[in-house]
This record gives C-alpha cells, sequence and structure tokens, in this order.
C-alpha cells in the first residue's frame, strides 16, 4: 500500500506563496527558490508549492486544491474564520453544517481552498 506524502499546490509565485504559507502555518519552508518551495508539517505531510507555468507536464492555472484542516469543536471553526477573515482572506463558504460536520472553506492568494472543519459529536 502507497501512502500519499506530498501535496503539491500549483502558485503563481512560489516565494510569495512560502511568505503567505509561512505565517499561516507558523513555519519556515525547508527549501524555497523562485520556482519551487517546500513544507513539512509537525506530522511529516509535505506541502510543496510548484510555480504553474514551470510544472511538467503542463499545469493548469493556478488553483484547483484544497487543503483540509480538521478541528476538535465547531466553536474551532468560527474562531478560525474569524481570524483568516481578519487577514483578508476571501471566504468562499461561510461556517456551514454539512454531513461531515461544521465547515468553513477561503481562498489563498492563488485561489486554492483552505477548509476548516469539525466533525458533528457522536
Amino acid at each position: 500500500m502507497t501512502h500519499p506524502s506530498t501535496t503539491i499546490l500549483y502558485v503563481a509565485d512560489p516565494l510569495a506563496s512560502a511568505r503567505w504559507c509561512g505565517a499561516r502555518l507558523g513555519l519556515a519552508p525547508v527549501e524555497a527558490s523562485p520556482g519551487f518551495a517546500m513544507f513539512v508539517l509537525p506530522g511529516g505531510l509535505r506541502i510543496g508549492l510548484w510555480k504553474a507555468c514551470d510544472v511538467q507536464p503542463t499545469a493548469a492555472a493556478p488553483g484547483g486544491s484544497e487543503l483540509t484542516i480538521t478541528l476538535a469543536t465547531h466553536a474551532e471553526v468560527d474562531v478560525l474564520r474569524a481570524r483568516w477573515a481578519a487577514q483578508g482572506l476571501q471566504v468562499l463558504q461561510p461556517p456551514t453544517d454539512m454531513a461531515f460536520g461544521h465547515t468553513v472553506t477561503v481562498a489563498d492568494p492563488d485561489r486554492h481552498r483552505l477548509r476548516a472543519f469539525a466533525p458533528h459529536p457522536a
């Protein structure tokens, strides 16, 4: 069985995206160049930021992916939405109850979706 280890996001400017992501993740990239940047999260997942026009085979425009953050409570989702809105992120979906939990979705500068959710209490 294979185990995914890296998520690659196609971005317009990897260095600018790394600054933006680093500020939200509270991490510095382990690699950063004009064409690519990489973060390693505490759990081991790697997030790569690849300059869209350099992707081989050719990539679509920046955007087109979603990172999901799982939180413990519905209140944490609402707090994170307020923090993201204060940081100027475009809210694509205000806090909403869906089948899988309480969720909010915003867009980063390259139009990737960032979703936070807390499962409904059992």
